[in-house]
């Protein structure tokens, strides 16, 4: 039962270096996506591209049905997989942060990174910003303490909190990402109507 490259073959160096690479990899493929353009990760919340929409719901799709045939064939135990513990407040005010900033600079975290690669000037100072706002937070920390740890739910999951098998949130998230498919398509035609 997973990882699928048993711990002692591969040394920590080799460990470190297949990381790299596959950061390599990851940022390569989003700029030859045109992931690194402020104008298409925007274009979400303007409706004119929804290509990040897609791709990034596709991925989720493909990784949850991935793994849930893998955990079917016996080569990963879904049991040992990390869940990330669960914050409500902190993650609701820190998803409301990150949107405004995502609408606001056109980037991302780690699509930011990617155009700092490309040397783009923009992506430099929403970058910039990204370390302002961590050093006020670390700071400041003893401020924001209370609502970073508070409204602590465990380690959750969709199939513990609403004891539904992983076959229906599957099929559910699934439908949702083709319902979204079709939605932002019609939302697309009628905007490049309007404005083109």
């Amino acid at each position: 039962m997973g990882p699928l490259i048993p711990n002692g073959i591969l040394t920590d160096e080799w460990n470190i270096i297949i990381a790299v690479l596959i950061g390599l990899a990851f940022g390569f493929i989003l700029e030859a996506s045109g992931f690194s353009s402020s104008r298409k990760l925007a274009g979400v919340f303007y409706g004119y591209d929804f290509a990040v929409l897609k791709v990034f719901f596709t991925a989720a799709v493909v990784s949850v049905i991935g793994l849930y045939y893998m955990d079917y064939l016996g080569w990963i135990d879904m049991g040992m997989l990390y869940v990330h513990p669960t914050y409500v407040w902190a993650a609701i005010v820190g998803g409301a942060i990150m949107g405004v900033g995502f609408v606001a600079g056109g980037f991302c975290p780690g699509t930011s990174l990617c155009a700092v690669a490309i040397g783009k000037l923009d992506a430099w100072v929403y970058v910039f910003g990204i370390l302002i706002g961590v050093f006020i937070f670390s700071e400041a920390y003893t401020v924001f303490e209370d609502l970073y740890n508070g409204s602590f739910l465990g380690y959750i999951t969709l199939m513990d909190n609403f004891d539904i098998p992983a076959k229906w949130i599957i099929l559910g998230v699934t439908a949702m990402a083709l319902i979204a498919f079709f939605v932002s398509d019609i939302v697309r035609k009628r905007i490049k109507k309007v404005f083109y």
